[in-house]
């Protein structure tokens, strides 16, 4: 069915009925909502939609940034810090995983029996109105989203999304739509994804991380993913990664439609035939009972290639055109920090390029860095890597190891703790001497950020990619090193700044 006729059943009247009336009907006792944790990009995309809505928004964070200063903007009232006295007249309260329950802000709220939702509550609330697209998986789901959501913005659906990264060509990383479609990321990392209810859901892959959350048992994650498919209504559809083995090993037990995408032979959706060029990855996809696709995707790497597969199995069925499919692929302007190009810098030692990437967990960075030699093969790799929680680089201690030995450079800053607790024995200092001990690699520890601008302007040399990797403050480094323009002088001056 064309798209045209599968909207022709759900008018532009009907949609804009269902944003417009149904969603505060179903929340007439609630006017106004505050997040705590507002600054993060799930937490400040899910209150720009409500903002949107028309529901008055308040939220608290620890500091100021871009996403606070664009909330603001649309209305909502931000406290830095958090405080019993920013709970007033509030009729709900949404918070974030990364918030500890003795939070202030909580406490009040228990007191004042307040109702406290997780941010997956909300987005499922959001999601109960509409046609929902929950993309789901360990890794690849920011961009993953992100394609499905500018294909769809290409062919004119006006889709709500709801992304956790920004996406660089609409300059936000949220947006209330008028249609029926809402598109948003399935946060596994709490098992909160468990909350949605969606129509149609991706699963990019599945890995053993962020096991806390399942009692550090993998067979529990395994089955909260069946779980989450098992969401799907009778009649909904699971587009799903089917080269993965344990994706393989979960879809016997999966009682719903799937569609498998992948580079194996039998994927319903196949990319054969890839191809890189600068800033650009071509191939094929083999569609079961539809014409192949050759496909020219403005971003690098075999990652993305398979992101983009999903994206276009999604589309394809939802009945948009090759031609919008394959021009919002050749367009698409990319996602905050994900393998996102900063600048090209010429000075005295020559040119470099500045990368910002927010891969932070082994396969991730692997990945970054395979798809830097492939798209400059000539380059020296130049890494300053933040590592991330010490759980997760206690439980990946070895294949961190294993992969950030890859690199030409590596300099390593010490771990972003993200509220954990320090763990005995797990630092960066160990990092590098296991790293060192490898042989391959004379890694570089930095003690301090001002330390690194130091380093940076004595490692740089002529042809040099610097990746600025990692989930923590890394991407606050990454533009401050930007302002820099890499060049050796400013670099000392911001030394001794810092």
């Amino acid at each position: 069915m064309s798209t045209k006729n599968k909207l022709s059943a759900y008018s532009t009247a009907e949609q804009n009925d269902n944003t417009a009336a149904l969603m505060p009907h179903k929340m007439r006792r609630v006017q106004k909502l505050h997040f705590i944790g507002i600054g993060g990009a799930g937490m400040g995309g899910i209150a720009e939609v409500v903002l949107n809505l028309g529901y008055q928004v308040s939220g608290s964070d620890m500091k100021h940034s871009s996403m606070t200063a664009r909330l603001t903007k649309l209305g909502a009232d931000i406290f830095i810090g958090h405080s019993t006295d920013n709970i007033k007249q509030v009729d709900a309260v949404i918070v974030s995983s990364a918030i500890n329950k003795t939070n202030p802000e909580i406490q009040i709220a228990i007191q004042q029996r307040i109702p406290i939702i997780r941010r997956a509550e909300m987005l499922a609330e959001l999601m109960r109105f509409r046609y929902g697209i929950a993309v789901a998986g360990t890794h690849g789901k920011t961009t993953t989203t992100s394609l499905i959501a500018t294909i769809f913005s290409q062919a004119k659906l006006d889709p709500t999304y709801v992304i956790g990264g920004l996406l660089n060509s609409a300059g936000t990383n949220a947006k209330l739509g008028a249609s029926k479609y809402l598109i948003a990321e399935a946060d596994e990392s709490d098992a909160s994804f468990l909350h949605l209810q969606p129509t149609l859901s991706v699963i990019t892959n599945i890995e053993a991380d962020h096991l806390e959350a399942y009692q550090g048992d993998f067979s529990k994650m395994k089955n909260a993913y069946v779980e989450f498919l098992h969401n799907l209504p009778f009649y909904g559809l699971a587009v799903v990664f089917g080269d993965d083995d344990v994706v393989q090993e979960i879809l016997p037990k999966v009682g719903r439609k799937y569609l498998t995408y992948g580079q194996l032979d039998g994927s319903d959706y196949q990319a054969v035939d890839v191809v890189y060029e600068l800033n650009y990855s071509h191939f094929t996809v083999k569609r079961k009972d539809k014409t192949a696709l050759k496909v020219k995707l403005s971003l690098p790497g075999i990652h993305n290639v398979l992101n983009a597969t999903a994206a276009i199995a999604v589309a394809t069925d939802e009945g948009i055109s090759d031609e919008d499919i394959l021009l919002a692929l050749k367009n698409f302007q990319g996602i905050g920090r994900r393998f996102q190009v900063l600048g090209e810098f010429n000075q005295d030692y020559g040119s470099t390029i500045l990368v910002d990437d927010y891969g932070h967990h082994p396969t991730e960075v692997k990945m970054t860095i395979a798809a830097a030699r492939n798209n400059w093969p000539q380059k020296r790799v130049v890494m300053i890597y933040q590592p991330h929680r010490y759980s997760r680089t206690r439980d990946l201690y070895e294949d961190f190891v294993e992969v950030l030995s890859e690199v030409d450079v590596l300099l390593l800053l010490d771990i972003y703790a993200a509220s954990e607790e320090p763990i005995e024995g797990i630092d960066s200092k160990s990092l590098c001497r296991s790293i060192r001990q490898r042989g391959k690699l004379e890694p570089i520890y930095v003690s301090s950020v001002q330390n690194l601008y130091k380093i940076l302007a004595d490692v740089m040399t002529d042809g040099d990619v610097l990746f600025a990797q990692g989930a923590g403050n890394i991407g606050d480094i990454a533009q401050s090193i930007a302002s820099t323009e890499l060049n050796k002088a400013a670099l000392l001056k911001k030394a001794g700044d810092a």
